[in-house]
This record gives C-alpha cells, sequence and structure tokens, in this order.
C-alpha cells in the first residue's frame, strides 16, 4: 500500500476494522484491530465526538458513509486516509496512466490537482483523472475549510501502448475533404461543450458494468493506423457486437449529448456521471434516449452499429474527466472483460 510523502505528526498507525465508532473509548479500540492513521490530540477525539467526520471512514475497500469509492473494491488499489485538524483527505486509485481517481474531503476544501481545479460535491467527494500521458509524479494541493494548506504528491505507473493498424477504413475517414472541415470542426465543439458539466451529482461512486456483450477487439491508448496513415492514439475501449445489439448505461447519469450522425463517431451518445465524470458511446446505429434524459445503470441507451470511421460493427465505449481521456477498463478488476453472451 502507498501513502502520502506528506507526513502527518504526532501520529498514531495501527490496523482498524471497519466498525462503527463515536466515542473515545470506542476510537481507540479501533485502533488495536485495524489500519487509521491520525494525530491523537483533543481536536481530533473532538470532531470525532462532535461526529464532524465519517465514523465509516475506511482504508483497504471498506464502505464509506454516504457511498463507496467507485473503485474501492480493486485490491490492486492505492487507498488512504489521513485525519489531521480540518484536513481529513482520503483517496483512492489505481495510480497508472488513463485511471479514475475519486476521493473525499471536508465540504468547503479546495483541492487543485496539476494546477487545475478539482470539483468537489456538497458532500465532499472528489473525482479527477490521470491521462493516457500522465507524468511519473503528480500533485495534488488540498486547502482546508480552516484555510491550511497541504500538498500530496503520487507516483504514477506508466504503460507501454500497442500500436493496431486497421485495414478497409474508408478514404474520406483518413483524409477528409476539405467540404467537411467545418462539420468536423462544429461537431467537436458540440462534443466538447457536452463535458463540461459539473454536475453535484456522484453517479461515478457506483460499481460500473459493461456496457455490451462481445469480445474486445480495441483498447485504450493504443496507437491508430488507418490505411497505414497514423493517426490520433484510441482512447476507448471497443467491444464488437451484431448491429442493433443493446447498449446499457455502465452507471446512471444525465444524457448530454445525443446525435445519430457525427462525421468521425456516426451515433454518439455522452452521458455524464458528475463532477466531470462521463461516458461516451460511438459508432452507435440507434440512440434511444433523448439529451436531458437522467437513466438508471443497466436502462437501454442505444444499439451497436459500424457508423462514422468504423470497419464493423462495434462499441467504442469511452470516459473522461471534463477534457481528459481516462481508461474505461481500469474501472474493472484486472483480467475482467465484458460477458460474451
Amino acid at each position: 500500500m502507498q501513502y502520502l510523502k506528506k507526513t502527518y505528526t504526532p501520529a498514531f498507525c495501527s490496523t482498524f476494522s471497519p466498525s462503527v465508532f463515536s466515542r473515545k473509548k470506542s476510537l481507540l479500540l479501533a485502533m488495536l484491530s485495524g489500519l487509521i492513521c491520525f494525530p491523537l490530540n483533543a481536536d481530533t477525539l473532538k470532531s470525532i465526538d462532535d461526529k464532524t467526520y465519517s465514523t465509516q471512514n475506511h482504508l483497504a475497500g471498506h464502505h464509506v458513509e454516504q457511498g463507496h469509492l467507485a473503485s474501492a473494491r480493486l485490491k490492486q488499489n492505492t487507498q488512504m486516509s489521513t485525519l489531521n485538524g480540518d484536513a481529513y483527505f482520503e483517496i483512492s486509485s489505481r495510480w497508472t496512466q488513463g485511471a479514475l481517481v475519486t476521493g473525499r474531503v471536508l465540504p468547503g476544501s479546495v483541492l487543485t490537482f496539476e494546477g487545475k481545479l478539482v470539483s468537489i460535491s456538497s458532500e465532499g467527494v472528489f473525482a479527477f483523472g490521470l491521462g493516457r500521458d500522465a507524468p511519473s509524479q503528480v500533485v495534488l494541493t488540498q486547502k482546508t475549510p480552516k484555510g491550511h494548506t497541504h500538498e500530496h504528491r503520487f507516483e504514477v505507473s506508466s504503460r507501454t501502448y500497442a500500436t493496431q493498424s486497421i485495414q478497409g477504413v474508408k478514404k474520406k475517414h483518413v483524409t477528409p475533404p476539405a467540404s467537411v472541415t467545418e462539420r468536423i470542426k462544429r461537431e467537436g465543439r458540440a462534443v466538447r461543450q457536452a463535458r463540461t458539466l459539473n454536475d453535484d451529482r456522484t453517479d461515478f461512486l457506483s460499481t460500473f458494468i459493461w456496457p455490451a456483450k462481445g469480445p474486445v477487439t480495441g483498447v485504450y491508448g493504443s496507437q491508430r493506423i488507418y490505411n497505414g496513415v497514423p493517426k490520433r492514439p484510441h482512447y476507448g475501449i471497443d467491444i464488437a457486437g451484431p448491429t442493433g445489439a443493446p447498449v446499457i448505461a455502465p452507471a446512471s447519469g444525465v444524457v448530454t449529448f445525443a446525435n445519430n450522425d457525427l462525421y468521425y463517431s456516426g451515433g454518439t451518445l455522452i452521458l455524464d456521471h458528475g463532477l466531470g465524470i462521463s461516458s461516451t458511446f460511438i459508432h452507435l446505429s440507434k440512440v434511444e434516449v433523448a439529451v436531458g434524459d437522467l437513466v438508471e445503470q443497466g436502462q437501454l441507451i442505444a444499439r451497436i452499429g459500424a457508423s462514422g470511421r468504423a470497419t464493423g460493427p462495434h462499441l467504442d465505449w469511452r470516459m473522461n474527466w471534463f477534457g481528459e481521456r481516462l481508461d474505461p477498463q481500469l474501472l474493472f478488476p484486472e483480467g475482467d472483460k465484458p460477458p460474451l453472451k
């Protein structure tokens, strides 16, 4: 388990079972049975008595009051929790390029990640993402409700991305004619705008499910070569399936974009999960929902197709933190794949 390099002192560290405690005596017993690290001072004990902090804060994947961290179930995750006066801080991630990071601070805190403001829900939940080429070390700065500043540094593991060569792509989708340039730009602006929603919802805290059935035929981060021409990396996971096969919502959310005919991505749907975390589904044959719809996890939202720049029917599922591209496959245990039937 990897901890923040910043050290909080004086502190007592021991193991912690996730049982609820609200009294000083229960706190001391809990410290003898699990892993919890925070200073033993009057302010800490008083804050627990006053229930200022959650009595179910955890490490190693246990339940968190008001919901659980989306990736807490993954054994390979780095998770940590500290309590230092008003500087409560909890975070969970796989700490590799393309990963979603979720956590919790006290409401009223301010977080910046690599200079970017991180949205925090009214309950103190936050989320951000590590891009495809995130650096080996990243910095998260926390300003507490009382104005204290703490700098947290994390190591990020790098990934080796494959190169995927695809033949048989229509020439117009490899080298578009000048007549469609403005259309491509207009559609790109519309998609980017749909990913700017900063909603207080935290649907991304749920355990994601696969949105379609079928074999994986393309992965996140791979360098794409179309008809021998190198293009931008692929930022999603491709799941092959027959045209018309159902696409379901991997988590609940609100529809922010729905269009059956974009130049490159064809039928395109964007589902916002809150705090800038969104899913995008492309190459669809049909979109089954409309902008503004609230959808539940598992609900039918679209159908697999081969529209746009595609050589066969499949679902391309992508995830974003606003403009940052994330890897949907990292939401699942290592080696987990969509069901084939």
